[in-house]
């Protein structure tokens, strides 16, 4: 059974933090989960010249950090288990640290991707703790037209390699939806076309690495004994994903994650992307 008994949620003021609230709510009573607000405050600001680091009041920034913090969503969680934690250092080594410390089972924070240029990046903090954090990390829909109305997942779809790391992944997720009461479906894509000069010369081929793709895909689920529907696409693997989540009118999208640095383990080096591109909420395990 998937446990969630203990959700991080990073503080930073901002709007796209006050709009992930409803889903921590959600999450929180779903699984009876206690919730950790946390804050944390840089030891240094920058002043005209941003080159320039300039050090603060340590223990000023830390009173200041600690009133904001104690009168914030105070009537949202007044109905949960909650503490809040101030720190002061760099925000994604003390979260991913205190998430390590303190057996947090899943990360909630948004990606901070509103306007035209920083909808295509994810945020610095959002980065850091999607690469280092053991633990789950839920994001909100990076794009602001995607944000959806209600919290609960009914839809869900897991994107997958197909490699037998997958498994793990698609277990989580099967019992992610049976305690959500949710329908799962499984996508997978094949990824790099354009280094397929075959493709335009040869439709068979494609077609060949479709149906085994399908095939692999076949037996994860039946290794992880878990019994869904699975589609097979081609093309830019972000793009594909995106496509399905829109198609099958997903309200959540599951997906592997880990070291950018292992070659396509479980979908690692596209995860980026898919939380860029994804209509939804996406949680990158």
């Amino acid at each position: 059974m998937t446990k969630i008994e203990h959700i991080l949620f990073p503080i930073d003021f901002s709007e796209r933090t006050c709009a992930a609230v409803p889903f921590v709510q959600f999450m929180a009573k779903r699984f009876g989960a206690k919730i950790t607000l946390m804050s944390v405050s840089p030891p240094y600001w920058y002043a005209a010249d941003p080159g320039v680091p300039m050090v603060v009041d340590v223990e000023e920034v830390r009173e200041e950090l600690q009133a904001r913090l104690g009168n914030t969503f105070t009537e949202e969680f007044g109905a949960f288990d909650v503490q809040r934690i101030i720190e002061i250092g760099e925000p994604a080594e003390e979260l991913v640290g205190y998430a390590h410390r303190h057996g947090v089972d899943l990360i909630m924070m948004p990606t901070h991707g509103y306007g035209p240029f920083r909808s295509l990046l994810l945020g610095s903090v959002t980065a850091k703790v999607l690469h280092d954090a053991r633990c789950p990390v839920w994001t909100a829909a990076h794009m602001e037209e995607a944000q959806k109305d209600h919290m609960e997942p009914k839809n869900i779809l897991c994107a997958v390699d197909a490699s037998p790391k997958s498994q793990p992944l698609i277990q989580w997720a099967a019992e992610f939806a049976k305690a959500n009461d949710a329908s799962l479906r499984i996508a997978h894509a094949i990824g790099g076309v354009q280094a397929w000069p075959e493709r335009h010369l040869n439709r068979e081929f494609e077609e060949v690495m479709r149906q085994d793709a399908k095939q692999a895909v076949a037996r994860l689920l039946e290794s992880a004994g878990v019994n869904a529907p699975a589609c097979v696409a081609v093309g830019d693997v972000a793009a594909a994903v995106r496509q399905e989540a829109v198609r099958h009118a997903a309200d959540l999208v599951v997906i592997g994650r880990g070291s950018i640095h292992e070659k396509l383990g479980r979908l690692r080096t596209h995860a980026y992307g898919i939380i860029r591109q994804a209509p939804c909420p996406v949680i990158s395990v």
